[in-house]
C-alpha cells in the first residue's frame, strides 16, 4: 500500500532551522499534490503547507509564511519544509499528506504518513 515516511524532526532551540522530509511509495508521486500538516498536544490537526502536483502552486498558513518554505522533487517521489526561524509555538508532531491532483488547505487528504516530532525549545 502507498507509505509516507517522514523524517528530519527533533529538538532545536527557538531560532533554529529544520528540514523536514517526506519520501512516498507506491504512489503515483507526480499526481498528486502534497501537504504538510501539524498536531500539538489537545489541538486540532492544522494546515501548515501545501504545494501541487507539478510544484507550481504553494500554500502557506498564515502563521508560517516567510518562514518555512514546501517543494517537491518529483524524480525522488520526496516533499520537503524547510523551516526557519523556529519559535516554541510551531512545536508539533509534523505529517505530510497527499491528496490526488488538486491542493487542498483541510486534512482532506488521501494518504497519510505517521509523523516526525518538532520540539522547540525558547
Amino acid at each position: 500500500q502507498v507509505q509516507l515516511v517522514e523524517s528530519g524532526g527533533g529538538l532545536v532551540q527557538a531560532g533554529s532551522s529544520l528540514r523536514l522530509s517526506c519520501a512516498a511509495s507506491r504512489l503515483t508521486f507526480s499526481a498528486h499534490a502534497m501537504g504538510w500538516f501539524r498536531q500539538a498536544p489537545g489541538q486540532e490537526r492544522e494546515f501548515v503547507a501545501g504545494i501541487s502536483s507539478s510544484g507550481g502552486f504553494t500554500e502557506y498558513a498564515d502563521s508560517v509564511k516567510g518562514r518555512f518554505t514546501i517543494s517537491r522533487d518529483n524524480a525522488k517521489n520526496t516533499v520537503y519544509l524547510q523551516m526557519n526561524s523556529l519559535k516554541p509555538e510551531d512545536t508539533a508532531v509534523y505529517y505530510c499528506a497527499a491528496r490526488y491532483r488538486t491542493l487542498a488547505t483541510t486534512p482532506a487528504y488521501d494518504y497519510w504518513g505517521q509523523g516526525t516530532q518538532v520540539t522547540v525549545s525558547s
